[in-house]
C-alpha cells in the first residue's frame, strides 16, 4: 500500500468517525427539537435483522453496527462517488448523502414493513438532513485533511 493510499485511508476514516459524530448528535439532540421524533437508524438494523433472520438483536448490537457502516460505509460511499464521478469533495458528500437517504427510506424501511419514504414525514425530512449532512461533512473534513497534507491529494 501506498503512502499516498494510506493517507487517504486515515483521512477517510477519521472523516467518517466525525460524519457519524455529527450525525448522532443532530439525530439525538438537534432532529426532536426541528422535527419532533430522534432518529434512531439502529431500529432499521434492528428491524432488517428480524426480517431477514428471525432474530431479534439487541438495541446496543444494532446502534454498534450502524456506527460502524455510518463511519466507514458512508465515508466509503463518499469516495466512491467522488472517484467514479470525478468531483468534488463536497459535491460527492451531497450526492453521497441524497443516494444514501433514498435508500435507507425507499428501499430499506419498505423491507421491514414501513411505507416508501415513511410517507415523507417529519421523520423522514429529518432523515434527510441527519444523511446529507452527514456525507456533507465527511467531504468537508476530507477536503481538509487532503488540504492539511497535500502528500495525499487524490486524483478528480
Amino acid at each position: 500500500m501506498t503512502t499516498t493510499q494510506t493517507s487517504t485511508l486515515k483521512h477517510l476514516a477519521i472523516a467518517g468517525i466525525t460524519g457519524e459524530l455529527a450525525f448522532e448528535a443532530y439525530a439525538w439532540a438537534l432532529s426532536p427539537a426541528l422535527f419532533g421524533p430522534s432518529l434512531q437508524p439502529a431500529n432499521l438494523v434492528v428491524g432488517l435483522t428480524k426480517a431477514a433472520t428471525g432474530l431479534t438483536l439487541p438495541y446496543g448490537a444494532a446502534f454498534a453496527i450502524h456506527a460502524l457502516i455510518g463511519s466507514l460505509g458512508f465515508a466509503a460511499m463518499v469516495w466512491l462517488v467522488r472517484r467514479v464521478g470525478g468531483l468534488g469533495h463536497v459535491v460527492a458528500g451531497a450526492l453521497a448523502g441524497l443516494t444514501l437517504w433514498f435508500v435507507a427510506q425507499g428501499l430499506l424501511a419498505p423491507l421491514m414493513g414501513r411505507s416508501f419514504m415513511m410517507g415523507f414525514g417529519a421523520y423522514t425530512q429529518s432523515s434527510f438532513i441527519g444523511h446529507v449532512g452527514m456525507t456533507l461533512i465527511i467531504g468537508l473534513v476530507w477536503k481538509w485533511l487532503d488540504t492539511r497534507h497535500p502528500t495525499a491529494a487524490h486524483p478528480a
